[in-house]
């Protein structure tokens, strides 16, 4: 025995581990033991399942006692290991075939004579109940067995370890973690160094981190995360882990905001004359939801501290509108107001719609971009450096030292989660503590709120605007295309306008969907007398400002494009979306594709093309999709069909990697948690005391990388 190993034990002075398996641990980043047990299990098998040899069934996962009769190499197609087995006392002579490809070491194992432990799943080849490749452990000798099967696999030398007093059985005979592989290490190998990491783990080790559920020892959890007894024993330990990672997650959160509730920050609401110069110009009256939101932030911008609010709300819900308006409060406190968007397009339309919205006021309003031409007819101040309050428009070039506006008072990030939390804070650094707003029209769930803007003051627009047209969303079978023609055109008959969505930009040998350069070429032969017009992420900026134009303008019936549509694009006369192979595109950017129509007075009808049937993968979507036009509703069905890890950016957050996805979906979870952080802070908030060293340790960490500040 190796008794009392520690947390920061390094892999290299484990002697039942080879120097080999050791470097093959060390290239995939484990070096200490903590960093081995702290790499979970990503699935069980229950192994425990056992039955007569006579009641096997095909296609049945097993775990059977058996004797080997005979064993020896076999010529078929390929060369392989069999081994003949059956029950000492089977009184039915059922014969169980074993067989082993491509695994030359196991006739060194084996021997007739024997008995073995096996799992694998059965199959009936000619007549024969067979195992290919099953998992075993030899039970006539269990430390010689294990000796054996080790030293052949790798060179490692296991010391006998028993549980409960008896003989313990890793691989078989129980509920048997599988871990992601590891390179150069084969997977029983690495069950094993696992197990006997554990077994010899010293006793009192302290708790890795800050401890918020001591009543559930950590070691022990992580003991049953690891090898459990039952599986419900695995998820109570999951849950536990959950627990810390969701607090030490909440706690960033929280030192966070209390950082930028600290923040001195500048008064940029102190003329509102220019935002009330245009709600008395608009043709029509905001919603009570636009409203309280504008209020929201003007008290915000008022107080001498830095805001830093997200405003957040369905497409087509009026957020730039609102965002405007926060914008006329810093210039008309004599600042700079910026606006950074993710795509030209988007920033090329926010530029001409504030122009339009502020043709009568004498604010101006200016365009950076950093491959704009000067031929566009578009206002380009790239070279002005100086502080004039004016509105700025711009792309990631307003990220770059000769794009970056001076005298900034009001930073506005649109479509936020397009952007790394590094040219979000590149961004805000443009100013001395400028106010700050991000917008998404990316509904994101409530639990998830919590956790990636935690930090920030919440505005939720949740009202649409009542001039906005219905949308009928309908999933149609290809084989319909003869009716959905007919309504096209009975629609461009009625002066509509159209999109048509594909997957792919060009069609491809390894991905069968359609294509936008194939549905161009479609199309221009189904409508020869339409206007049809293509546009997507590949085209020049100067082609792509062109194309949107002549849609915009009403140039084009119809628009085949890519996602390059999804977001921000704005004419109000399109009132059909035609999506290409919907089962493909996830939830939430259907919806955000869908947003683009129902932005004027004309009902409107997004057509969802899919062969997927019902209960197949993809169908749930699209009838979520069918069913409601309600964004935050979306964002919950797509939070629950496609987890939580896929619907998380961290790129985005700014959180790291996600371990146990469950705390996302887990609100007590995350209140718990919170509450915590936040009585820490309270009573410490210099976090001084030595029982707080490690989480000080964790937000230092944070701040290097520029995540905190």
């Amino acid at each position: 025995m190796y008794p009392g190993l520690q947390p920061d034990t390094p892999m290299r002075q484990l002697g039942f581990i080879s120097q080999r398996e050791v470097q093959f641990l060390e290239s995939s980043g484990i070096r200490t033991v903590l960093q081995l047990l702290s790499r979970l299990p990503r699935r069980y098998e229950d192994r425990r399942k056992s039955a007569p040899l006579h009641m096997l069934q095909n296609d049945e996962m097993v775990c059977v006692r058996v004797h080997l009769y005979h064993c020896g190499w076999r010529y078929s197609y390929k060369r392989y290991f069999e081994a003949v087995a059956g029950e000492l006392d089977d009184l039915h002579g059922t014969r169980l075939y074993l067989r082993w490809f491509n695994m030359p070491y196991v006739s060194k194992l084996l021997a007739t004579g024997m008995n073995l432990s096996i799992y694998g799943k059965v199959r009936l080849y000619g007549g024969k109940l067979t195992l290919s490749n099953p998992d075993f452990e030899i039970i006539d000798d269990e430390d010689a067995g294990r000796r054996l099967v080790e030293a052949a696999m790798g060179g490692t030398l296991m010391p006998q370890v028993t549980e409960q007093g008896g003989a313990a059985s890793v691989h078989t005979g129980r509920i048997v973690p599988i871990y992601k592989n590891v390179n150069g290490i084969a997977a029983r190998n690495y069950r094993s160094i696992v197990w006997h990491v554990l077994q010899q783990l010293a006793t009192d080790l302290p708790v890795p981190g800050y401890d918020v559920a001591p009543a559930y020892p950590y070691w022990q959890a992580m003991r049953e995360v690891h090898f459990p007894a039952e599986l419900e024993q695995q998820k109570k330990a999951r849950l536990r882990f959950a627990l810390n990672e969701c607090f030490e997650q909440q706690f960033r959160v929280a030192w966070r905001r209390m950082r930028l509730q600290n923040n001195p920050g500048q008064v940029t609401a102190s003329c509102p004359a220019y935002m009330e110069e245009l709600l008395q110009a608009l043709p029509f009256t905001l919603t009570r939801a636009q409203l309280r939101c504008i209020e929201e932030i003007r008290a915000d911008m008022a107080a001498p501290r830095q805001m830093n609010r997200l405003l957040q709300g369905d497409v087509g819900s009026g957020k730039t509108l609102v965002a405007l308006c926060a914008m006329l409060l810093a210039v008309g406190s004599g600042k700079v107001a910026a606006m950074l968007a993710p795509t030209q397009i988007l920033a090329e339309q926010h530029y001409r719609n504030f122009c339009r919205l502020l043709a009568h006021t004498d604010v101006k309003v200016s365009l950076r971009t950093a491959d704009h031409s000067d031929d566009t007819g578009l206002v380009l101040d790239a070279g002005e450096q100086d502080s004039t309050p004016r509105i700025i428009v711009g792309t990631h070039a307003l990220l770059y030292k000769k794009h970056r506006p001076h005298n900034l008072g009001l930073a506005v990030i649109d479509e936020q989660h397009k952007f790394g939390v590094e040219q979000r804070e590149q961004f805000i650094a443009s100013g001395e503590n400028p106010d700050v707003l991000v917008m998404t029209a990316t509904p994101i769930p409530r639990t998830l709120t919590l956790t990636l803007y935690g930090d920030l003051e919440v505005s939720i627009i949740d009202e649409m605007p009542a001039n906005r047209g219905s949308i009928t969303t309908v999933l149609r079978n290809p084989a319909n295309m003869k009716r959905i023609v007919a309504f096209m055109t009975e629609q461009m008959d009625a002066g509509r306008q159209i999109y048509i969505v594909s997957p792919l930009v060009e069609e491809s040998e390894t991905r069968k969907q359609s294509s936008a350069t194939g549905e161009l070429t479609r199309w221009k032969e189904v409508f020869p007398q339409r206007r049809v017009g293509l546009l997507h992420g590949r085209m020049a900026a100067d082609e792509k400002e062109a194309v949107m134009k002549d849609f915009s303008c009403g140039g084009l019936d119809i628009l085949v494009a890519t996602t390059v549509v999804e977001v921000g694009v704005d004419v109000p006369n399109a009132n059909i979306m035609l999506i290409n192979d919907a089962d493909t595109f996830g939830l939430s950017q259907l919806h955000q594709l869908r947003g683009r129509i129902g932005r004027g007075e004309h009902k409107s009808y997004c057509i969802l093309l899919s062969k997927v049937k019902a209960g197949e993968a993809g169908r749930n979507k699209l009838d979520v999709l069918c069913r409601t036009l309600n964004g935050f509703e979306i964002a919950e069905q797509d939070f629950l069909l496609r987890g939580p890890g896929d619907v998380l950016g961290t790129a985005q957050s700014g959180l790291g990697t996600i371990e146990f996805t469950e705390w996302l979906t887990d609100a007590r979870l995350i209140h718990r948690a919170n509450r915590e952080a936040k009585a820490i802070l309270q009573d410490d908030p210099a976090l001084n005391r030595p029982e707080h060293a490690c989480l000080r340790e964790l937000v230092q960490y944070d701040e290097g990388r520029g995540l905190t500040s």
